[in-house]
Formats: C-alpha cells, structure tokens, sequence
C-alpha cells in the first residue's frame, strides 16, 4: 500500500527545454539588437563630430552646439532652409526653376541667371538637409534597435527562469 501511495505522490516533471532554448536565444538577439545599435550610434556621432559643423547663433534652438547627435542635427537642418530660403527669397528650388524659365523665356538672361545661381545654393541646402536628416534618421533607428534589443533581454530572462524551474505535478487522490 505505501508503495502506490508514493507511485501516486511521485512528481513527474514537464520538460521546459524548448521555452528555455527559447529564452537563451532571445537574450542573445538582445545583445545583439543593443550592441548593434549602440555601435551604429557611436559610429554616426563620430562621423557627425567629423564634420565639425556649429550651430549657428541665428538658430531657433541648439545655438553654438556642435552637431554631434539627433536634437543638434536638426537644428542645424532647420537653420539651413531659412539661410537657403533668405537667400531666394522664400522661393524653393522648383519655384526657382519655374521663375528661371519664365525669365528667359522673357528675354531676361540677367535674372535667369540670377535665379539659376539660386537654385544651385537651394539646392545644395537641400542635399545638406536630406543629410543630416538622414543621420537623425540613422539615431532612431539606434534607438529603435536598443529598445528591442532590450526587450528581448527581459523577455528571454523570463523565458529562461521559467524554463530552468522544474514544474512537478502530484497526482489527485480521490
């Protein structure tokens, strides 16, 4: 009799192994996820320092900051365009192309001329943006990327403690 009673006691294991694997494998895209984007970060501060580019006095925000990170980038794309577009006149580079067409078509070369000049110095505003934009871009895909990963850390290290336990069922008496 007591030896059914502890066959009917007896713990019998489930096996965990895959949600710890499951575990193990998310912690390791964690890391990954987050040294992948902490290096692509440090990697676009350092080309952005590079370039030792200051943000002008004239700037709505970020005045005398190096541009070295997302907020600095920024202001310096914005100060860009207003400085593009004080020098057209508030015109953008298609309105300048429009109003150099209709200028020589006019037969006025001088201001055709004038206004293609600049369209070139809006235009390679433009470019300059699209640029910094782009590492500003680059930062919160970093930022994405570390948030994932570490998220998937916690996950995993939840996975991993629950997978490592030993669930034990006891059989019901009745």
């Amino acid at each position: 009799m007591e030896g059914s009673l502890q066959k009917l006691q007896r713990s019998t294991g489930m096996n965990l192994k895959p949600l710890k694997m499951a575990g193990i494998v998310s912690m390791v895209m964690g890391i990954l996820f987050t040294l992948t984007g902490g290096v692509v970060w440090g990697v676009v501060v350092s080309q952005l320092s590079a370039e030792k580019i200051t943000v002008p006095n004239d700037a709505k925000f970020m005045q005398g900051a190096a541009v070295s990170g997302p907020l600095s980038a920024l202001a310096q794309a914005d100060i860009i365009n207003t400085h593009a577009l004080k020098g057209s006149n508030g015109m953008t580079y298609s309105e300048l192309g429009a109003a150099a067409t209709a200028a020589k078509n006019a037969g006025d070369t001088a201001k055709a001329e004038e206004l293609t000049k600049q369209r070139g110095t809006v235009m390679n505003g433009s470019f300059l943006r699209a640029s910094l934009f782009t590492s500003v871009l680059s930062f919160g895909v970093c930022l994405f990327a570390i948030g994932v990963g570490v998220s998937l850390l916690v996950i995993g290290w939840a996975l991993n403690k629950v997978g490592s336990q030993k669930v034990a069922f006891e059989a019901a008496t009745v």
